[in-house]
């Protein structure tokens, strides 16, 4: 067979440095926030230590094979000279989904890092703070007017929220860009990036990584140690990761397993099959992506796991050790280091690792869009980084401006991960039934130290599949409702005013010792369908304008969603449009050269 030859004024094909190389770089595009933040989070609400039943075989069941679709595929679009989603689909399958696939992966990294760069600057900003001793400043400030009826821990927790609150805009949209110096950090972001991707895959990313890497897990690691040497943290392990059995009956904890799994190793994305595609033809797969896989886990479940829970139940306390990423990461996690021996060298440390962490992830999103342009368009290094560029420095406008509650990141996230589910399944049936689960995995077993197991083409072709429609319809049944709601400004302007009105109205009953459901009986015959303002008794009649305030910051975020998703729809249907142009055209011309060259599907 031979090799694929320069076509069109092609630049030479890159490859790899090395197999460590590409195993911190993959490595390094899924370690990021969700490592150290949200697997946290997941696993002391979803059971503790009984989590890790549901993780573990949602890791063998879907995370492993899908990583080993993904390697495979993408190992074999680079025979036919593709370094780009939707070129590898394409060489796959031609036929018109695997465009639609194909624009999937190009679609969800680029939207990921217009919003993920955001919060990248979050860390980068919290680091120089920590290490400059503003947070010192800040919580010795929140002790000096804490008034007596309000504790320590409420009042540097409660300094640390409205810090976040105030650095990343939530209480007005548009903070960001009026106040501050959130701005500047995240140019810096963008900078950093683009650098380091316009020196390309071996000189930038990889070399990168080389460094990045190993400096991230030694910085989690003394912190680690610094943890795990704190006077009673045996009480903040025992909260994190004692199993409570019982949870393992609940659909939803199940859920959250195969979500996170899903989510940590970054499959459905298209980094995978892009970085995978710089490999040589005989270039192992099955270890080395084994090998990224459990990096990742490592830093995951035993630098994660350790560090941010139990630590927050030993000073803070069992309410403020169960949260939601961000509030884990930017409210808990600061107050957490005034309290620690060291704090403000371990804090600066602490994010400087979520920085590093970060930017490992976000080269990753940058690459699949930079390969195709140049695969599809013939386009220059500094042409493609240029006009990516722009591009991604418009679409982060988006989430920096719609700060009110989060709700520009928190839409745009919720449709990216929705969307990687459907990508990833749609990969998978790809493999199993276009390719074949045995021809593919005889491709996989190409060059392998560790040949795949015997049984691998049966969970290919039915086990994993049914596990991912599964996961998808249950995560679409359980949160596409809300957030379809979230787009809709009228009921929630009517929500926004009830939870102004309600907590009144509840009062105002009190002394009949009403039950809940009456006095949601009569909250409704007072407010009527729609909470009129001219409708209501004298009594609740004051707060009319109060409710007013709350509909219309409703109503606008409702708006801001919306636009969000339209935007999203938008975007999608310019990228297919662009890949359909590119695989009608040069994409497909070196698919059919590299055909005529010997270059096929078989191992």
């Amino acid at each position: 067979m031979s090799e694929i030859p320069t076509l069109e004024g092609t630049p030479q094909r890159e490859h790899w440095g090395s197999k460590f190389g590409v195993i911190l770089a993959v490595a390094g595009s899924a370690v990021g926030l969700g490592n150290f933040l949200r697997f946290p989070g997941q696993a002391v609400n979803n059971g503790g230590g009984a989590f890790m039943i549901p993780y573990i075989v949602s890791f063998l069941i879907l995370g492993i094979p899908i990583c080993w679709c993904e390697w495979t595929m993408g190992r074999l679009g680079g025979r036919f000279g593709q370094n780009n989603g939707p070129g590898v689909m394409f060489a796959l399958w031609r036929r018109g989904p695997a465009k639609g696939i194909g624009a999937l992966t190009l679609f969800i990294p680029v939207v990921v890092y217009m919003y993920y760069v955001f919060v990248e600057a979050w860390c980068l900003q919290y680091a120089v703070h920590f290490f400059r001793g503003g947070f010192a400043e800040l919580f010795g400030t929140a002790l000096a007017e804490a008034s007596g009826e309000t504790t320590d821990v409420e009042a540097i927790v409660g300094a640390s929220g409205a810090y976040f609150g105030e650095s990343v805009g939530m209480a007005n949209n548009g903070d960001v860009f009026r106040k501050g110096n959130m701005v500047w950090m995240v140019l810096i972001c963008f900078a950093v990036n683009f650098v380091i991707i316009y020196k390309g895959v071996t000189r930038g990313i990889e070399t990168f990584c080389k460094v990045a890497m190993p400096m991230l897990l030694v910085c989690a690691c003394i912190i680690l140690v610094r943890v795990l040497t704190l006077d009673g943290i045996s009480s903040g392990l025992g909260f994190m990761w004692n199993p409570k059995w019982e949870s393992l009956a609940d659909p939803q904890v199940w859920l959250a397993a195969a979500g996170q799994i899903f989510f940590t190793l970054s499959v459905g994305f298209g980094l995978i099959l892009c970085y995978s595609s710089y490999l040589r033809k005989d270039d192992d797969v099955v270890l080395t992506s084994l090998s990224a896989s459990s990096t990742n886990e490592f830093c995951e479940v035993v630098l994660g796991g350790m560090i941010v829970v139990p630590t927050a139940f030993l000073f803070l306390g069992a309410e403020n050790a169960a949260g939601t990423t961000f509030g884990l990461g930017f409210v808990t996690l600061p107050a957490i280091m005034h309290f620690m021996p060291g704090g403000s060298f371990f804090g600066g440390m602490w994010f400087g690792l979520l920085f590093l962490a970060a930017v490992t992830s976000s080269l990753s999103m940058l690459q699949p869009a930079i390969a195709f342009l140049e695969d599809g368009f013939g386009l220059k290094r500094t042409a493609s980084v240029l006009l990516l560029g722009v591009i991604t420095a418009i679409g982060a406008i988006v989430p920096m401006y719609f700060t009110h509650g989060l709700v520009g990141l928190d839409h745009t996230d919720f449709w990216c991960n929705f969307m990687m589910i459907i990508a990833a399944t749609a990969q998978v049936l790809l493999f199993g039934w276009v390719i074949g689960a045995e021809r593919g995995c005889r491709e996989a077993n190409r060059g392998a130290d560790v040949k795949l197991p015997s049984f691998m083409p049966f969970v290919l072709r039915y086990v994993t599949p049914t596990f991912l429609l599964v996961v998808l319809g249950a995560w679409a049944f359980t949160n596409a409702p809300g957030y379809i709601d979230g787009m809709r400004p009228a009921l929630r302007g009517v929500e926004a005013a009830r939870g102004v009105y309600e907590p009144v109205i509840a009062d105002h009953f009190s002394e009949e010792n009403l039950g809940e459901e009456q006095i949601e009986a009569r909250s409704e015959a007072i407010l009527g369908a729609d909470a009129d303002p001219n409708q209501l008794p004298e009594w609740l009649a004051p707060h009319a304008e109060e409710a007013g305030k709350a509909r219309t910051a409703a109503e606008a975020d409702a708006n801001a969603a919306r636009w969000v998703f339209i935007g999203l729809v938008l975007f999608y249907g310019l990228l297919l449009g662009l890949t359909d142009i590119a695989c009608r055209n040069r994409i497909g011309r070196n698919i059919a050269a590299a055909e005529a060259n010997g270059v096929c599907l078989e191992a």
